[in-house]
């Protein structure tokens, strides 16, 4: 019982399911260490499902060896690192939680996946010579796959057949990928693709010219299709914007920042929303280095956008209205913006277990 003027104890369903169930990954797994009660309420299923649901889709920033994401909500340390490697990895998907990564080799490419919240590290394959297009979960068998692609010069070293086109390959299935088309309704070049209501979308990428649509993979019917997208020239990109599609093109002369909002899944309908001119001479005179190449990606944040803007070892931050908000320097480290967003969870998936070399708080991982 609480003293004379304490204050009185929150229930434990308001602790666990309204506090605890919103803390990031690692602040959740200190205080699981605080009682019993706790550490069994938030190792359920459906706990860490819930928990998953409430974390942020961050941008994820390559830095050398390292991954870091950018969190504009938080009070002092915006950029923090979630994984740091032994080696330099290269990301290649990300889909809830987990990241495809891949390492060059003199002769050949290996591909492995990873969980940084739980700091779970499998090998997927060796010999791969083939194209990721993205990473989905199968919401009829719940199974996580990757979308394919072979062209005429990739080879794969336990493939069947030689069969140009698409391809699935299932997680933990301990199957072979399997051919499913080769459309010409596929991108063939493609920058990365938005997971949105059970379909893979992707803007081609900046080598196409004219009419440019967007291309849309049904994961459950595993087929292709084409739907309007805006006219956006030069360097353009999808992203995830409030349960919506956005798409925005950078103009390296101009400095202008473009973000189309698609109004209407169902009709096609986008909307030039936002038309964000970078403060250049503010940004000149604050810091070295800016000059005709910088990098980009728009974050959705409270109903408008952000702009991430990179130069060496520099990282801004501008609002919609071209306002500079913030910036970030660490120690001549170079940033890298991928495009790519971690949605963090510490959910346990089968699949891993299943996996020849899996390991846990092991290498690739310091």
């Amino acid at each position: 019982m609480a003293g004379a003027g304490a204050t009185p104890l929150l229930p434990d369903e308001i602790v666990i399911w309204e506090i605890l169930v919103r803390l990031p990954p690692k602040s959740l797994l200190r205080c699981r260490s605080i009682c019993r009660a706790w550490r069994s309420a938030t190792s359920t299923r459906s706990f860490l499902l819930a928990h998953h649901g409430h974390q942020p889709n961050l941008p994820i920033i390559s830095g050398g060896s390292n991954f870091l994401a950018f969190d504009h909500r938080a009070a002092d340390d915006h950029l923090h690192t979630v994984a740091r490697l032994d080696q330099v990895l290269h990301l290649q998907a990300s889909c809830d939680g987990l990241l495809v990564l891949s390492r060059y080799g003199m002769t050949d490419t290996r591909i492995s996946i990873c969980n940084p919240a739980t700091r779970e590290h499998a090998p997927l394959v060796a010999a791969w010579d083939l194209n990721i297009m993205g990473m989905y979960p199968h919401q009829p068998t719940g199974e996580y796959r990757l979308l394919l692609h072979r062209g005429t010069q990739t080879r794969w070293a336990f493939a069947a057949e030689d069969q140009i086109g698409c391809y699935i390959f299932t997680l933990g299935s301990g199957q072979p990928p399997r051919y499913i088309e080769s459309s010409e309704t596929a991108p063939r070049r493609f920058n990365l693709p938005v997971l949105l209501r059970d379909n893979l979308h992707w803007y081609p990428s900046l080598y196409q010219v004219g009419a440019k649509p967007v291309i849309v993979f049904d994961t459950i019917a595993e087929t292709f299709r084409q739907m309007r997208a805006p006219i956006a020239l030069g360097s353009s990109y999808i992203f995830e914007m409030d349960g919506t599609l956005g798409v925005y093109s950078r103009d390296l002369a101009t400095k202008i920042v473009r973000v189309w909002v698609l109004q209407s899944y169902e009709g096609e309908v986008w909307d030039l929303k936002y038309r964000i001119k970078l403060p250049v001479a503010e940004i000149r005179a604050r810091f070295e280095g800016f000059n005709s190449y910088w990098n980009t990606d728009v974050v959705s944040r409270d109903g408008g956008v952000l702009l991430v803007v990179s130069f060496g070892p520099w990282m801004l931050h501008v609002d919609s209205h071209g306002k500079l908000v913030d910036s970030f320097h660490r120690g001549g480290q170079g940033y890298c913006l991928n495009g790519f967003r971690l949605k963090q969870t510490l959910v346990q998936h089968t699949f891993f277990t299943t996996l020849e070399g899996y390991a846990v708080n092991a290498l690739p991982f310091v």
